[in-house]
């Protein structure tokens, strides 16, 4: 379940599910004026929707049930009950809950209660963006912040240790049979010295020797197998989209959530070979913009 694919719409579907859950428990018509210190007027308490249970289950309970739905559908991606998405049901229940909701109060024949009157403001909130979270923009966005992208290491390197050593560009390489920590100067070393041996005149090239001589040019063949500039990346998609196999077919294997970082390995055409989470491997067609790690 990937909670950083929630978008801000889906925040406000959740705070308008807890204030209609909160609504259920206040009365729905108000109470009765009594006299301050009168006895004449019995004991009332204004009945709430947990007294009612075609309008608990209808109103109250059918908008919490939608945005369970709705929240569940977007954190795990491909859920489905009779050919429909879990958040398409949710929008559904959503709306009927605004229908009920809507009908109830204009059929009311006291005045209409704290719990109805919050009831129904809840429900429009929700009502409105279950429907407008896929369309506005400024609802499309993450909820919570992206995670950093894992900062590569070294190949086998650990995390936290210095990335200088034997191998390694940033580090100095000792002479061929030396070791490291000895100065560079030995037998057939140009800061050495040998004993006997003349010093070259000046002006006079030294001789190479005979390896390097014969050294052959690098063939044309080896030139043209140099690695391609690409290099995987990080990244993520602004809104979701499907993953096609990459053999071609047109059903999507995966689908790519907002707020969660992808791995790029490669480039196909216009598209990028990027793989999931777990492990599976297909073609994103549209990188339209996209957010690189």
């Amino acid at each position: 379940m990937n909670i950083r694919s929630l978008t801000r719409g889906d925040g406000v579907v959740i705070g308008a599910a807890v204030v209609l859950f909160v609504a259920s428990f206040l009365g729905l018509t108000p109470g009765i004026d009594c006299p301050a210190g009168s006895t004449a007027c019995p004991d009332y308490d204004a009945p709430n929707a947990w007294d009612s249970l075609g309008l608990l289950m209808s109103m109250f309970l059918s908008g919490v049930i939608g945005a369970a739905l709705i929240v569940v559908g977007r954190a795990m991606p491909g859920r489905k009950i009779a050919g429909l998405d879990l958040g398409q049901f949710g929008v559904a229940f959503a709306i009927f809950a605004l229908w009920t909701a809507f009908w109830t109060i204009i059929d009311m024949e006291a005045d209409a209660g704290p719990g109805m009157i919050l009831g129904l403001l809840a429900a429009i909130v929700l009502a409105a963006a279950a429907v407008a979270a896929p369309l506005v923009p400024a609802l499309k966005a993450p909820l919570l912040g992206a995670p950093r992208p894992p900062q590569p290491q070294p190949y086998g390197g650990q995390p936290g240790q210095p990335q200088a050593g034997y191998g390694y560009p940033g580090a100095q390489q000792p002479p061929y049979g030396g070791q490291p920590g000895q100065p560079q100067g030995g037998y057939g070393y140009p800061a050495a010295q040998q004993p006997g041996q003349p010093q070259p005149a000046q002006g006079q090239q030294p001789q190479q020797p005979q390896a390097e001589q014969h050294t052959p040019a690098p063939a044309p063949a080896a030139a043209a197998a140099a690695p391609s500039d690409f290099s995987p990346f990080w990244f993520a998609v602004p809104v979701a989209r499907p993953l096609y196999a990459e053999d071609g077919s047109p059903t999507p294997i995966a689908e790519l959530a907002p707020g969660t970082w992808y791995l790029a390995v490669e480039q196909r055409g216009q598209g990028l070979v990027a793989q999931t989470q777990d492990g599976r491997r297909g073609v994103l067609q549209d990188t339209t913009g996209i957010q690189r790690g």
